[in-house]
């Protein structure tokens, strides 16, 4: 419970540079500030400290301080190091006024040493620091790594060689030192409540009741497997109707398909499994499931469950949908299917392996479902020749770091969201994309990644050609979407899949849909009507591998500059 709280302490201490024999004026006595004098003894340095409260002082001598008092003033600490000066201060306060760190820069001594670990005023007087040349440091959290996407959420770490202690390190030496002995952090427990009793915990706090400072939130000492999580109404599944286990809770999923899934009748909400337990129950309560947990296993071994929704990270999509599939169960994924060539051959061979009676799998590429796009379809049904469809996207700008724009987590944007228009189009011509080609922008003054300002070019099985713009370098304020399909004499646009205008022999006319409808529910019904029906996928294998493996050939081709046979 204290690894967290002792890393934050710890990089603080490492910041100060201190070693064997120097000393140390710890500032604030909360549980930041004991722990760090509590490693600062271990580690052989002189501990001073002060706090407004005594009782914090005390306990720091217990902590292992030489000396902890209230009201120290720079001329105290002066004293107690023979003229000299604390060598390092560190602040671990928590304080709106400046006089932490004034106190701070009154302490130290020429050329030592102020770490900023807790948050003080930093109206900075530039005289004593001038004289003193002093150096002044804000440590970051737990260490190298703190807030690193590539560090924190993709597992890239840093060579110990060239960055010793990142914030995984920190917390490992935290631990090393408990397990050790030498690092004793019982005395900071002033409270422990069974997990039951969390609101009394929390209320203590808000009342100032009594005297705190480390509460312990206490589980049960058996915890079980945990397999079979949490049961929130009957477990018992409805006669005739389809058994759904949902695998992720992500934004996506609790606020568009969720509540689109939850409106259809022919679905019965079994289990909803997410990392986060919490959200899982939360979500799955709202949501009507039945039951929460925080393992897959749980949903591909369930005889109740008929359909898999796999609404997860999309690096995760291939593996679960593959496992789904052997499991004998029908598969609903969200957008990627797939990542690489590679996962796209796995899903493929466990459909092969699956023969004649293999579960139905269905990709959620909801546009060509929507009220627009099958309207667009309808008026084209009597042209023979071929077509050009022209779709652009107005993505809007997200940081190069975010996780879909990684190519192993989320594999950029093109493959996670511009599959959209590659599907949409694959249903308005009504042919296979067979041949791919795809430009971004690039020069000196390029972005970070220039993937998500790209223009991909295919061509169809019948002759008919596609240009997909996917273009983040705009403003969201613009509508997001335009489809334009032009051929037989006719032309049809879809704007932001709220409006449609169709022209055909001189005459125009417009379709107010009044509400965006992008497609969610009727895609959901389509795969619903085809499972009770034993019908044919709403969506084609051939059509998923299709728009699945052009997908990632753009992206191929924007790197190497040549189109791609789909």
């Amino acid at each position: 419970a204290f690894t967290v709280l002792g890393a934050i302490a710890l990089q603080g201490i490492r910041l100060s540079r201190l070693h064997l024999g120097e000393t140390a004026f710890v500032i604030g006595l909360g549980l930041v500030g004991q722990l760090t004098v509590a490693l600062l003894k271990s580690a052989g340095v002189r501990v001073i400290a002060t706090d407004l409260d005594s009782s914090k002082c005390s306990l720091a001598e217990k902590m292992g301080a030489a000396e902890a008092r209230t009201g120290l003033s720079g001329a105290d600490i002066e004293s107690m190091t023979r003229s000299l000066g604390a060598d390092a201060v560190i602040i671990t306060a928590s304080a709106a006024s400046n006089q932490p760190i004034e106190l701070a820069v009154e302490s130290v001594r020429k050329k030592g040493r102020i770490v900023l670990v807790g948050v003080v005023g930093l109206q900075l007087n530039r005289r004593p620091f001038y004289f003193k040349e002093c150096e002044f440091v804000v440590s970051s959290s737990y260490g190298p790594g703190r807030y690193d996407a590539d560090y924190e959420e993709r597992g890239r770490d840093y060579p110990a060689p060239y960055v010793r202690w990142t914030e995984q390190r920190n917390m490992q030496a935290v631990l090393d030192l408990m397990g050790s002995g030498s690092f004793d952090v019982s005395p900071l427990i002033s409270h422990r409540f069974p997990i039951d009793r969390a609101e009394d915990a929390y209320r203590m706090i808000e009342n100032a009741s009594e005297p705190y400072l480390g509460i312990i939130l206490e589980y049960p000492g058996d915890p079980g497997t945990g397999e079979e999580g949490v049961r929130l109404s009957n477990p018992s599944k409805v006669e005739g109707k389809i058994g759904v286990g949902c695998l992720g809770a992500g934004n996506y999923a609790r606020m568009v398909l969720l509540p689109a899934l939850k409106k259809i009748p022919a679905f019965d909400p079994g289990a909803l499994v997410s990392a986060g337990g919490l959200s899982a129950a939360s979500t799955a309560q709202k949501l009507g499931f039945q039951r929460a947990a925080s393992g897959e296993e749980e949903v591909l071994s369930d005889p109740q469950v008929d359909a898999v929704f796999v609404l997860t990270q999309h690096d995760a999509h291939a593996g679960q949908v593959v496992r789904a599939l052997s499991a004998g169960k029908h598969v609903f994924t969200e957008k990627p299917l797939c990542l690489t060539v590679e996962e796209l051959q796995e899903i493929e061979s466990a459909l092969a392996e699956a023969g004649d009676g293999s579960p139905m799998l269905m990709v959620g590429y909801n546009r060509r479902f929507s009220p627009a796009a099958v309207r667009v379809k309808a008026f084209f049904e009597n042209v023979s020749e071929p077509v050009t469809v022209a779709v652009r996207f107005n993505a809007g700008a997200i940081p190069p770091d975010h996780w879909t724009q990684d190519s192993k987590t989320g594999g950029g944007r093109i493959v996670g969201e511009a599959c959209h228009a590659i599907d949409l189009a694959t249903f308005l011509t009504g042919s296979l994309p067979v041949r791919v080609y795809a430009e971004s922008v690039g020069g000196e003054n390029a972005p970070a990644v220039t993937d998500d300002q790209c223009f991909i070019t295919l061509r169809h099985a019948n002759g008919s050609i596609t240009s997909i713009g996917y273009l983040a370098g705009g403003d969201k304020a613009f509508p997001k979407e335009r489809v334009e399909v032009i051929g037989g004499g006719r032309i049809a646009v879809i704007d932001d899949f709220k409006n449609v205008t169709t022209v055909a022999g001189g005459k125009t006319k417009t379709y107010k849909g009044g509400r965006q409808d992008k497609g969610h529910r009727a895609e959901l019904k389509a795969f619903a009507a085809a499972l009770t029906e034993r019908d044919a996928w709403p969506i084609s294998w051939k059509e998923l591998r299709a728009v699945s493996l052009a997908s990632i050939l753009a992206v191929r081709s924007i790197r190497e500059g040549v189109p791609f046979e789909v």
